[in-house]
């Protein structure tokens, strides 16, 4: 292939094996806990079953089965009559059984997609399949990392928790692409309520790159079969975030296209993605299926999942939410789009919307709101028990009793800094709007006080007034509003 490849342009094709643990109370074949408690030991969340010891049968966890059923919803996925599970056979450390409880020839959910926005362009990303598996347990890599450590240590509270591993089509032409497309598949597994974003390790990524001929993909972006069985595939392991699936890859391609570009051959290898020196790490030659000899798993029957898809709902998915946003309360698409990034947030802002002016909420959601929260790395669910001191401070704004200023800059920031509620750090800073007297007497005292400023405002400065204004604001402690200030003090100036 790189002799063909050497002189011509090159495209990258890249397909996605992305594993996501669902969010279950227990494993998916056992009834150990799958959420770990501080400071927990190694190796106490198991029993029998997910240690696989001999005699101990699995028994299939059936809210894992309707995570999928619904992230199989979620992707227009085909559900099939029946599902089947199977003993994927290989050796690794943390895998106790030597096997790995999976999918193999009827998985769960087939031939779906997902739209997203690359771009600003909408591109259709092929699901070949999803199907549940256990996962492995952890390994701790003592003195460096996968392949310079000096011993390593394994962890099997991790393993049976249940998994879901989605695998795209090799529909993606760049590392950009792989970042956008997990990130919405994250997006819509929150609103589904299957994941949990927070989980160390909740969401892991296995990629596969091939280079092509650029003259072998189509204007539409599509591969034929046999392009792709001619071109060596590298398998990336251990990609844990969005960011560095995009850096792994931009290293990988570049040291594919390097190498076709030399002349030199791409090894058909699985490599390990080494965040810390930002380098892919050869691992080892790459499984063929045949490798893994797949046979069915004896103690668990069929799985009858005809009518689940009918059964089980499905909420109202990020993209729908948008569009409804933006046809309901009139807000832009860049506005929906923020509003609708996470459900904690979107259901926040139809509450607040519904008591307030859309805009009013949408600013104090999106912008406020979120802005400061991002700020103090923090999100609405670190909130969610001081939601309503978040809409009473709304209120007092929608309700002129304090300025937008005074809420934006100290009251809404003191509330998440210092846990106090909005009439607290009113009245402990003196925030309350000032009075129509007032304000009416520190902007005669501002212009009397301040000659010059007047005489230049006549002058036609413009710079004056906002002086003038300052003054006012100074006076009343800023509990003045900025409009009505400005507008006395063109009133008296005119008189």
């Amino acid at each position: 292939m790189s002799q063909t490849l050497q002189d011509r342009e090159l495209a990258a094709v890249i397909g996605l094996e992305v594993h996501v643990q669902l969010e279950t109370e227990t494993k998916i074949f056992c009834n150990c806990s799958t959420t770990a408690t501080e400071n927990e030991e190694p190796n106490t969340r198991t029993c029998p079953v997910c240690l696989g010891l001999p005699g101990a049968l699995p028994v299939l966890n059936e809210a894992a089965v309707e995570s999928a059923v619904k992230i199989g919803k979620a992707l227009s996925a085909d559900i099939p009559e029946e599902t089947t599970f199977h003993r994927k056979n290989y050796f690794y450390p943390d895998l106790p059984k030597g096997f790995q409880l999976t999918q193999y020839d009827a998985p769960i959910c087939a031939d779906g997609e997902l739209e997203l926005r690359v771009e600003g362009e909408r591109r259709s990303i092929g699901i070949r399949r999803a199907h549940l598996e256990e996962d492995p347990g952890s390994l701790q890599h003592e003195g460096g990392n996968i392949d310079t450590a000096d011993y390593t240590l394994v962890n099997y509270n991790r393993a049976g928790t249940p998994l879901m591993e989605i695998v795209t089509r090799p529909d993606f032409r760049s590392p950009a692409e792989t970042r956008a497309f997990l990130a919405k598949l994250e997006e819509v597994l929150e609103y589904l309520g299957v994941f949990d974003a927070t989980r160390d390790g909740s969401l892991r990524v296995d990629a596969n790159i091939s280079i092509v001929a650029a003259a072998d993909v189509s204007e539409g972006g599509e591969i034929s079969e046999a392009v792709l069985e001619n071109a060596n595939r590298t398998e990336v392991k251990n990609i844990s975030s969005h960011r560095a699936a995009e850096d792994a890859l931009a290293y990988e391609v570049t040291r594919q296209r390097n190498a076709v570009q030399r002349g030199r051959a791409v090894e058909q290898e699985t490599r390990h993605w080494d965040e810390s020196r930002g380098v892919t790490v050869s691992m080892r030659s790459k499984e063929a299926e045949k490798d893994y000899r797949y046979f069915r798993e004896a103690d668990l029957p069929p799985l009858q999942v005809a009518d689940w898809k009918e059964r089980i709902p499905i909420p109202e998915l990020p993209d729908a939410r948008r569009e409804r946003f933006q046809a309901e309360y009139d807000r832009s698409e860049e506005a929906a789009s923020k509003l609708t990034s996470r459900k904690a947030v979107a259901d926040l802002y139809e509450e607040v919307a519904e008591e307030f002016d859309p805009g009013l909420a949408a600013t104090w959601v999106a912008d406020n709101l979120l802005g400061e929260l991002n700020y103090r790395d923090m999100t609405v669910a670190d909130i969610t028990a001081r939601l309503d001191e978040f809409e009473e401070l709304v209120r007092l704004v929608a309700e002129d009793e304090v300025t937008t200023k005074n809420a934006e800059e100290v009251i809404l920031r003191q509330m998440l800094d210092d846990g106090e509620s909005p009439h607290e750090v009113i009245e402990a800073e003196g925030l309350g709007k000032a009075s129509g007297g007032e304000v009416e007497q520190a902007v005669t005292e501002a212009i009397e006080e301040n000659p010059e400023a007047v005489e230049d405002y006549h002058a036609g400065e413009g710079g004056a007034l906002n002086f003038l204004v300052g003054q006012v604001m100074a006076k009343t402690g800023g509990s003045a509003d900025p409009g009505t200030v400005n507008q006395l003090l063109r009133e008296e100036l005119a008189s």
